[in-house]
């Protein structure tokens, strides 16, 4: 059932401050990929290096989500993206000195990296469970759509900019751009209100194993959670790599080398327009009706496997830019809705860490499948298994049934219970 809303997330001052540290952070963020890729290239001449810089971001992002959780969960959020944010400034800011010098040297651009990507695993946490202090649960769909908004926005403008930039004026610029951009979401941050996020008094918080645990415990205690999680841990594990290293090969085929990058265009223009809609409308079975929509995001996996021409890719790429924000927004509006606030932060690590780890796996295996069955065989597998997933988790009525609050309703009891200190 959809009705319209009225409440406005943007009448909190805080909430305020914090869009407008996401919208300025996010649009530097959009911009570093495609800069630091062509930075390093230029200024080592070997892919290599580029290899080494990336994994070595990635690398303690993945080792250390966990713990990020459980400091995000022990003290303020704030205070965790304070110190996160103004870190990544002076860790991108070094990397962009580096090369805006000429003193490129792969050790220190790697190290840098391998300190900011140590930093997303504190900051990731800390932002999916900082929102539910600065809106009412009712508010949590729209709050998420406006930052969703943003999102799919600077997925659409921010790698066109940064390769203008890069032309213009050398990637070590578009890195100086994403550093101020953390420097002024920094700024932004500082305005939150204080408090939050820490959960017990210094005397009786227990040791990060035990609270990693107590994470835990709540993950797989909740269905509905860990069914979801771990149905789009075995989507990213087939369709991550089908998309990033099939993707480009089969719309060339088709069109050329530029239909790849028009594609992702109309897809991010199917993401902003629905992040908009979802701004007016609600659902009352939310995480139900994200789950369906998922279905969306497969048709281009599928277009691209049926060797359709490009009029229809590109029909499909909108399309499943539609469902692929419906399925989004609908997950973090259902966490944090659902999972209490002291837990929110680790369940939200431990969400992650499945996604992520999945990536790599699904990268490093699509290339042996393809020469094995062909990349049209594997794309339509990748496909017709990502619907499978994405249904997998209606058979459980505690996907189906999830409550999820509208203006009007009262509040969605938690679904997932702290543990008793043990």
């Amino acid at each position: 059932m959809l009705t319209l809303s009225s409440d406005s997330p943007l009448r909190r001052s805080g909430f305020r401050w914090f869009f407008a540290g996401q919208t300025v952070s996010l649009s530097g963020s959009a911009m570093a990929p495609v800069a630091l890729a062509f930075a390093v290239l230029d200024a080592s001449g070997r892919a290599g290096d580029l290899g080494v810089v990336l994994a070595a971001r990635m690398l303690p992002m993945l080792g250390f989500l966990l713990i990020g959780g459980a400091v995000a969960d022990r003290l303020p959020r704030r205070t965790v993206l304070l110190v996160s944010n103004l870190g990544a400034a002076l860790t991108q800011g070094a990397v962009a000195a580096l090369l805006l010098s000429g003193h490129y040297s792969l050790g220190a651009v790697a190290g840098l990296e391998f300190l900011n990507g140590l930093l997303s695993a504190f900051t990731t946490p800390a932002l999916r469970g900082l929102l539910p202090e600065l809106v009412d649960p009712a508010q949590l769909q729209r709050a998420n759509a406006l930052l969703g908004s943003v999102r799919n926005g600077s997925k659409v403008f921010g790698p066109s900019l940064s390769g203008v930039l890069v032309v213009a004026a050398g990637g070590g610029v578009a890195i100086a751009l994403d550093a101020v951009s953390y420097l002024l979401a920094t700024v932004c941050l500082a305005r939150l209100p204080r408090g939050g996020g820490a959960t017990a008094a210094p005397a009786t918080r227990r040791g990060l194993t035990r609270e990693l645990r107590e994470g835990w415990d709540a993950f797989r205690g909740t269905p509905w959670l860990w069914r979801v999680t771990l149905a789009f841990c075995g989507v990213n594990l087939v369709q991550t790599g089908t998309w990033q290293i099939l993707g480009p090969e089969l719309t060339a085929r088709e069109g050329s080398a530029a239909t790849w990058g028009l594609l992702l265009s109309v897809r991010g223009v199917g993401m902003l327009l629905m992040s908009s809609l979802l701004y007016r409308l609600t659902v009352r079975r939310f995480l139900a009706v994200g789950q369906l929509a998922g279905v969306l995001s497969a048709l281009l996996v599928l277009a691209l496997g049926a060797g359709l021409p490009v009029p229809w890719l590109l029909v499909a790429a909108f399309v499943g830019g539609l469902g692929f924000t419906v399925s989004s927004i609908s997950w973090d509006t259902s966490l944090q809705e659902h999972v209490p606030r002291q837990l929110l932060s680790r369940v939200c690590a431990y969400d992650d860490l499945f996604s992520y780890l999945a990536i790599p796996i699904g990268q490093l295996a699509v290339g042996p499948a393809a020469a094995a069955f062909g990349p049209r065989t594997v794309t339509t597998a990748a496909g017709l298994l990502y619907i499978a997933l994405v249904l997998l988790p209606l058979t459980s009525r505690a996907v189906r049934r999830l409550p999820h609050a509208v203006p009007g309703s009262p509040d969605p009891a938690p679904a997932a219970t702290a543990p008793a200190p043990r």
